[in-house]
């Protein structure tokens, strides 16, 4: 992708939904199921119990059987991630059940999105099977019989993807009385937005106030101004962000989304602005948590749907349709089936995502270099990217991305950790004790892919302490020693420690300005090494749109029925640094909305 030199940007996460629950396996089409005949089922009637390990502890299920055929199956208890394994229309927990009752079969389709909770509730399904006297396997090969046909459709507005700005977008835009439709590439909506810690950022709300915190929307810009690449930022899109912060907040309040409390974006920083969601069963997480985002995304799709929005899944939107005079006319997908989607609209708006699972775009960064990973679904691909390039969109190649380095082992890294951290040359390059993307950034632009965390039994760290005991983490007798373990070279890694400790003796940070009460000598009579690899959340740059979601062509016009929100154009919006958790799916939703109200007015 070609880097264009413009202050036009745009904005963030991605996403859109809503439910049509025979869309879990085909697209949106509903056929039924014929079990395979030769088949021939015995069991011993009765109710019984099965287990088996799911994406976050065991999921257990209550299956009934007839002397022939399974007659109920019930997850009974469960672990999994909210809007992803359960809590949606088209996720494992509530689908699945059903789905094998009526074809007889543990061949149904998986939920794309949420295939580990659907393994497991196959295979627990299995576990009882066989204790019933049935034969699992001969299960798992009845097949699903499934009909491929293509599909046209017409719609006032066409949204790619079903995370927090696609959904955002159908709200606004089928609230408006546009009839909207969704294409989502995954069989459950929320995008990486559910996998999020579900977080919101906002300047000036009775959270803070309660906290006391006195914040504003101008304190949350200035904030903003200060991260690596601020000239990057399009300032006039970043305030309206700002300004309207609280609204965009309340806005999701008014649909159900709970807010559970203010925390902060990391403890040297006030005022605190990072609002934790939570839901009715109280499922919430403080720092720096994961699996959280369905409090957002869950609700939203509800308010989509109740607004008689359409959600074909697992379609995969790959082309923008344009007619002779190349003016936008629809948008067309292709089903898991193999099968074609095509929606005829005036305006179309791309949710897509990022593109964190695509290496060939992922190799332009420096921190990714090294053995990067990511939690985004598997779909996030760049489609968005990709297809609208071929309508001369412009594309921003932002030279970062959400990054933050962490031992995989540990977790140590994000949790506030404030030992000494060296890049991969042995070199201190940063302020440990600071926001986790400041740290991340240094290390990147030092030119290194990872970092170590290098500390002694004095570390009063619990995480750190937890590391010490791993047999993973590397440690030794000496410096020497251990600057052999980690390949790097001994000298440098040497005087590194040596001028650190100085530091530390002389009570003041003079190269970085670390606050004194966190400067701790590394020394002891073992060393201990933990490799911090780079793990990637957020990517930035992409289409670049205008202060009213419109995708810029590469003259800097608006494309007229094109729209983009959400991670798929983060463009203008990030520096180099993530400023704060809840700033992407913030700035998703806020962007969202914007591309729905103006697309359902161009109907």
């Amino acid at each position: 992708m070609k880097k264009q030199a413009s202050k036009f940007a745009a904005l963030l996460m991605c996403g859109a939904m809503v439910l049509s629950l025979a869309a879990c396996g085909d697209g949106g089409k509903k056929t039924e199921p014929t079990p395979d005949a030769s088949v021939k089922q015995s069991y011993t009637a009765g109710t019984y119990t099965g287990t088996a390990t799911g994406m976050k502890g065991d999921v257990t299920v209550e299956v009934t059987v007839s002397e022939d055929a399974i007659t109920d199956v019930v997850v009974k208890e469960h672990q999994e991630t909210y809007g992803i394994g359960y809590g949606l229309e088209t996720s494992p927990v509530e689908v699945l059940p059903k789905q094998i009752v009526e074809t007889q079969s543990l061949g149904v389709d998986n939920v794309t999105g949420a295939t580990i909770t659907t393994a497991a509730i196959k295979n627990a399904v299995a576990s009882a099977v066989t204790e019933a006297g049935g034969d699992a396997e001969a299960l798992k090969n009845v097949p699903v019989e499934k009909t491929a046909e293509d599909q046209t459709l017409d719609a006032d507005v066409v949204i790619a993807g079903a995370g927090a700005a696609g959904l955002a977008a159908g709200i606004e835009a089928s609230r408006a009385g546009a009839k909207v439709i969704i294409l989502e590439k995954q069989g459950v909506t929320g995008g990486a937005t559910t996998r999020s810690g579900g977080k919101l950022l906002a300047a000036g709300t009775e959270w803070q106030k309660k906290q006391g915190y006195e914040d504003t929307p101008q304190q949350m810009l200035d904030y903003m101004k200060t991260m690596d690449g601020a000239d990057q930022l399009n300032e006039e899109m970043v305030k309206a962000f700002c300004d309207d912060s609280v609204e965009n907040m309340t806005w999701l309040e008014d649909m159900g989304v709970m807010i559970y409390d203010v925390e902060a974006i990391h403890q040297s920083l006030t005022p605190w602005r990072v609002h934790n969601t939570t839901n009715a069963a109280g499922h919430h997480g403080g720092g720096m948590t994961d699996g959280f985002g369905g409090n957002i995304t869950v609700p939203m799709t509800e308010e989509y749907l109740k607004n008689n929005g359409e959600i074909y899944y697992n379609t995969t939107a790959d082309t923008i349709l344009t007619d002779a005079n190349g003016a936008i006319v629809g948008l067309s997908g292709t089903k898991a089936d193999g099968s074609k989607l095509t929606v005829n609209a005036k305006n179309v708006i791309i949710a897509t995502g990022g593109y964190a699972q695509n290496k060939e775009m992922m190799k332009r960064y420096a921190q990714t270099t090294e053995g990067f990973v990511t939690s985004v679904p598997a779909g996030n691909v760049g489609d968005g990217l990709t297809m609208a390039e071929k309508v001369n969109a412009q594309i921003y190649d932002a030279p970062a991305t959400q990054t933050v380095y962490l031992d995989f082992n540990s977790g140590v890294g994000i949790n506030e950790e404030a030992g000494l951290i060296v890049n991969a040359e042995g070199k201190r390059v940063a302020n440990e004790y600071t926001y986790q993307y400041h740290v991340a950034d240094a290390i990147s632009k030092s030119g290194s892919g990872y970092g170590w965390y290098i500390a002694t039994a004095n570390d009063p760290a619990p995480t750190v302490q937890y590391a010490m005991t791993l047999d993973k983490t590397l440690k030794a007798n000496s410096i020497e020693e251990l600057a052999k373990l980690m390949e790097v070279d001994a000298a440098e890694l040497q005087a590194t420690i040596d001028r650190y400790n100085e530091l530390c003796a002389a009570g003041k940070d003079e190269d970085f300005g670390k606050p004194a009460d966190h400067m701790i000598a590394v020394e002891g009579e073992t060393y201990y090494a933990l490799k911090l690899r780079p793990n990637v959340t957020v990517t930035f740059g992409g289409l670049v749109t205008d202060i009213n979601a419109q995708v810029l062509d590469t003259e800097n016009n608006p494309i007229p029925g094109l729209y983009a929100a959400g991670e798929v154009a983060f463009t203008g919006l990030f520096g180099d640094e993530y400023p704060c958790c809840g700033m992407a799916i913030g700035g998703a939703v806020y962007y969202g909305r914007i591309a729905g109200q103006l697309a359902a007015a161009n109907k």
